[in-house]
């Protein structure tokens, strides 16, 4: 049997599109199975979100994988305002066991000041490393990433992965997690993350990059619009 994917993606009900159409996305691409988790705090029984702070509903839920990985295998944590223009099974194949995680360590300052729904986009230590991660759930570093230690923690805490020891994280290149309107536009790249607005949104609807996110959008409606002779 072939080796199933695992992929856990934050969703928030606001922008619910937004995770239809990264799955959209990666599933047209990809040579592997894959199995799909929506990170939606609802439906987590064991959870209850208490921090205050924090841009989306997923925001602290994330660090929960491993967790809900039976702290088993591997997984892929993506944020859902993203999109995957290439196969996900070779990011999947970058797995290396010496590591507790692997993310692309992004270096940036960052270049807007306020991203989707007014929030302040402010820079800090390690900003955008948790936003795609791949899970080595059964490290033993990860041991203590139980509900009630999550829900105690800082974000400072968990976003800068200081659970672990820096040694523990892997790099990933920066293709694999590209920073729409902070990064440069450019043709080779793995996966776009639409960190300030994803395109879903009217004041994000052209922005850099965005002709992507609205290609994946509308191959997610192709079948619905056919079946209907709409198209």
């Amino acid at each position: 049997m072939d080796e199933i994917v695992d992929i856990i993606v934050g969703f928030d009900e606001r922008e619910a599109v937004a995770y239809h159409t990264f799955t959209q996305s990666v599933i047209e691409k990809s040579s592997a199975p894959i199995r799909f988790l929506p990170l939606c705090t609802g439906s987590l029984l064991n959870y209850e979100e208490v921090h205050k702070d924090g841009s989306n509903d997923f925001i602290y839920s994330r660090f929960l994988v491993p967790y809900l990985m039976n702290f088993n295998g591997w997984a892929i944590y993506a944020d859902g305002d993203m999109v995957c223009l290439e196969d996900i099974k070779k990011l999947w194949n970058l797995r290396n066991n010496k590591y507790a995680v692997q993310v692309v360590k992004h270096n940036y300052k960052t270049k807007i000041s306020k991203k989707y729904w007014g929030n302040k986009n402010e820079d800090y230590p390690r900003k955008n490393w948790s936003s795609l991660i791949l899970w080595n759930c059964n490290h033993p570093s990860h041991k203590k990433l139980t509900p009630e230690f999550i829900q105690k923690q800082t974000g400072a805490f968990l976003h800068r992965f200081s659970w672990i020891k820096d040694e523990e994280i892997g790099e990933l290149n920066k293709e694999w997690n590209w920073l729409a309107m902070e990064y440069d536009e450019k043709i080779d790249i793995n996966l776009i993350h639409y960190t300030i607005g994803t395109p879903c949104f009217k004041e994000y609807e052209h922005t850099s990059l965005s002709s992507y996110w609205k290609k994946s959008f509308l191959n997610m409606l192709k079948g619905y619009y056919k079946k209907n002779n709409l198209i």
